[in-house]
Protein backbone atom coordinates (compact mmCIF):
# COMPACT_ATOMS: atom_id res chain seq x y z
CA UNK A 1 0.00 0.00 0.00
CA UNK A 2 1.20 3.48 -0.74
CA UNK A 3 2.07 6.54 1.33
CA UNK A 4 0.91 9.98 1.27
CA UNK A 5 2.50 12.62 3.58
CA UNK A 6 0.77 15.97 3.80
CA UNK A 7 2.65 18.61 5.52
CA UNK A 8 0.34 21.39 8.19
CA UNK A 9 0.79 23.90 10.35
CA UNK A 10 0.90 22.49 14.33
CA UNK A 11 -1.80 25.16 14.95
CA UNK A 12 -4.13 23.07 13.03
CA UNK A 13 -4.63 20.54 15.53
CA UNK A 14 -5.26 23.31 18.03
CA UNK A 15 -7.74 24.45 16.03
CA UNK A 16 -9.76 21.62 15.31
CA UNK A 17 -9.31 20.60 18.78
CA UNK A 18 -8.25 17.18 17.34
CA UNK A 19 -5.83 14.90 17.75
CA UNK A 20 -3.26 13.79 15.00
CA UNK A 21 -4.90 10.75 14.70
CA UNK A 22 -8.17 11.68 14.81
CA UNK A 23 -6.50 14.42 12.17
CA UNK A 24 -5.02 11.68 9.82
CA UNK A 25 -8.70 9.53 9.84
CA UNK A 26 -10.85 12.95 9.08
CA UNK A 27 -8.55 14.08 6.20
CA UNK A 28 -9.00 10.45 4.81
CA UNK A 29 -12.64 10.33 4.90
CA UNK A 30 -12.53 13.32 3.82
CA UNK A 31 -10.56 12.87 0.78
CA UNK A 32 -12.30 9.06 0.03
CA UNK A 33 -15.92 10.43 0.43
CA UNK A 34 -14.97 13.67 -2.24
CA UNK A 35 -13.84 10.93 -4.75
CA UNK A 36 -16.94 8.68 -4.66
CA UNK A 37 -19.13 12.27 -5.02
CA UNK A 38 -17.40 12.60 -8.32
CA UNK A 39 -17.67 9.02 -9.12
CA UNK A 40 -14.14 8.38 -9.31
CA UNK A 41 -14.31 5.23 -6.63
CA UNK A 42 -16.95 3.23 -6.13
CA UNK A 43 -18.29 3.16 -2.21
CA UNK A 44 -16.59 -0.18 -1.62
CA UNK A 45 -13.06 1.09 -2.88
CA UNK A 46 -13.75 4.71 -1.05
CA UNK A 47 -14.51 3.09 2.19
CA UNK A 48 -11.29 0.80 1.96
CA UNK A 49 -9.52 4.26 1.39
CA UNK A 50 -11.42 5.72 4.48
CA UNK A 51 -10.47 2.38 6.44
CA UNK A 52 -14.21 1.76 7.16
CA UNK A 53 -16.70 -1.20 5.71
CA UNK A 54 -18.86 0.36 2.98
CA UNK A 55 -22.00 0.46 5.12
CA UNK A 56 -20.12 2.99 7.62
CA UNK A 57 -18.68 4.53 4.73
CA UNK A 58 -22.32 5.37 2.84
CA UNK A 59 -23.53 6.63 6.38
CA UNK A 60 -21.07 9.16 6.32
CA UNK A 61 -22.12 10.61 3.47
CA UNK A 62 -24.80 12.77 5.18
CA UNK A 63 -22.04 14.14 7.09
CA UNK A 64 -20.41 15.49 4.57
CA UNK A 65 -23.92 16.91 2.71
CA UNK A 66 -23.16 13.99 -0.14
CA UNK A 67 -26.43 12.32 -0.90
CA UNK A 68 -25.58 8.45 -2.01
CA UNK A 69 -26.30 8.91 -6.13
CA UNK A 70 -29.49 6.80 -5.89
CA UNK A 71 -31.58 4.68 -3.78
CA UNK A 72 -31.43 1.19 -5.98
CA UNK A 73 -27.41 1.87 -5.84
CA UNK A 74 -27.22 2.32 -1.90
CA UNK A 75 -29.96 -0.94 -1.62
CA UNK A 76 -27.20 -2.59 -4.01
CA UNK A 77 -24.40 -1.54 -1.87
CA UNK A 78 -26.32 -2.67 0.93
CA UNK A 79 -27.12 -5.70 -0.41
CA UNK A 80 -23.60 -6.45 -1.73
CA UNK A 81 -22.32 -6.11 1.94
CA UNK A 82 -24.91 -8.34 3.80
CA UNK A 83 -24.63 -11.21 1.03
Amino acid sequence: MATLTIEYPDEILVLLKETKDDFSHELKTAAAVKLYELGKLSSGKAARLAGMDRISFLRTQGKYQVSISTLEEFKEDMRIDID
